[in-house]
């Protein structure tokens, strides 16, 4: 799995742990809707470390909690 697509599964895991829609997600971050979809949908290669702090802020978690998962141990290697 490549890092963009565990950020996108990590973000709707949380949601879905949370009980907490995309759009509310959004609301709460301070964030688009469109840019966070666009994070899950593959339109955005390249999450930025910003909107994923936004993201964490949103969710009252750190950016630790946020990358300490299992997935993020599975990334593919991104430089080939």
């Amino acid at each position: 799995m490549k890092t963009k697509e565990a950020v996108a599964v990590r973000i709707v895991d949380l949601c879905k742990e949370k009980h907490i829609a995309i759009n509310g997600l959004a609301n709460l971050s301070g964030i688009s809707p469109s840019t966070i979809y666009s994070m899950l949908n593959r339109k955005s290669m390249n999450p930025g470390i910003v909107s994923i702090k936004k993201i964490c802020d949103g969710l009252g978690i750190t950016v630790r909690q946020f990358f300490d998962c299992k997935l993020f141990d599975e990334t593919e290697q991104e430089i080939q």
